[in-house]
């Protein structure tokens, strides 16, 4: 199974400390924040992780190669010449994602950190037969991430609304 972290982000709200490393390598909880990831999708038989990168990708690399031996783990990367949003990413590593044996992968954003379900995630994903499944949680001020969109019987997504200015349930 293979995964893809959407890493391509400058960490601006970080700043002054991904001035000099990008925002997955900065600490948290002891270890950078992309490791918690990696370890988390190691452990329910991820084997190769993709990384979306725009940022310092020399420093994301040279760093990962000692985890990628440690965790036996494959780190590729697909590298952004310009920042491509969020699905952007996602379309030009599909070649590196995709194969014939139709196995799903994973799609992360390296800077959301959490106790993940995967494998109830991909149990879920198996389940309903879609082409794709979504993990999304309710926050209190959506502005700042974004809204998921769902017919109420299904749960299927209609739309997603970018980082909306004003809400109304």
């Amino acid at each position: 199974m293979k995964a893809l972290i959407l890493v391509g982000g400058f960490g601006t709200r970080l700043r002054p400390l991904t001035l000099s490393v990008p925002k997955p390598l900065v600490d948290f909880a002891n270890k950078p924040m992309i490791l918690h990831q990696i370890e988390a999708l190691k452990a329910i038989g991820v084997t190769e992780v993709v990384l979306a990168i725009n940022y310092q990708p020399e420093v994301m690399l040279n760093f990962l190669k000692e985890y990628e031996k440690k965790l036996e783990i494959k780190i590729t990367c697909s590298q952004e010449t310009e920042p491509l949003g969020t699905a952007g990413p996602l379309a030009l590593a599909r070649d590196k994602l995709i194969d014939d044996s139709g196995i799903p992968f994973f799609v992360l954003n390296s800077d959301v950190i959490s106790e993940y379900p995967l494998k109830q995630m991909i149990e879920f994903h198996k389940g309903h037969g879609g082409e794709a499944s979504i993990m999304v949680t309710k926050v209190d001020e959506p502005s700042k991430y974004g809204v998921v969109l769902m017919e109420e019987t299904s749960g299927k997504v209609e739309r997603f609304v970018e980082k909306p200015k004003i809400i109304c349930w």
